[in-house]
């Protein structure tokens, strides 16, 4: 089992695709890294050679990946609040940051409806 910065790759998948379950890793970074290690995207994770696993760990480990990665996001979006900037006010909110609409839409950042007082919306 092909295991790269801490984490399990999927064994069915390509190893393109494969490289993209790392937090960090999209498939441009992944399709890059390939090339320049010489590996075959189209090879699955379960056909990588040991040699190959160790090249990948190595030229991965180049870059902010998973728990880094997460804690300097939140270290970011920490100091934004601190600040008291626009966007660490809207996160801590928990509205959109990037200038959406929020009269109709935006409901996966501001979760379910809530009602007034518990009462029934009036309909017109």
């Amino acid at each position: 089992m092909a295991r790269v910065a801490g984490i399990n790759l999927p064994k069915e998948k390509r190893v393109e695709i494969g490289l993209t379950a790392i937090a960090g890793v999209g498939k441009s970074t992944a399709t890059k890294v390939l090339v320049k290690l010489g590996i075959d995207p189209n090879k699955k994770v379960k056909d990588l050679t040991e040699v190959e696993e160790g090249k990948l760990r190595d030229e991965l480990a180049k870059f902010t990946l998973e728990g880094d990665l997460r804690r300097k996001v939140q270290m970011d979006i920490k100091r934004l609040q601190e600040v008291g900037s626009y966007r660490g006010y809207r996160h801590r909110k928990g509205l959109p940051v990037h200038g959406q609409s929020t009269k109709t839409n935006c409901r996966t950042r501001k979760g379910k409806k809530k009602t007034v007082a518990n009462k029934k919306i009036a309909t017109k």
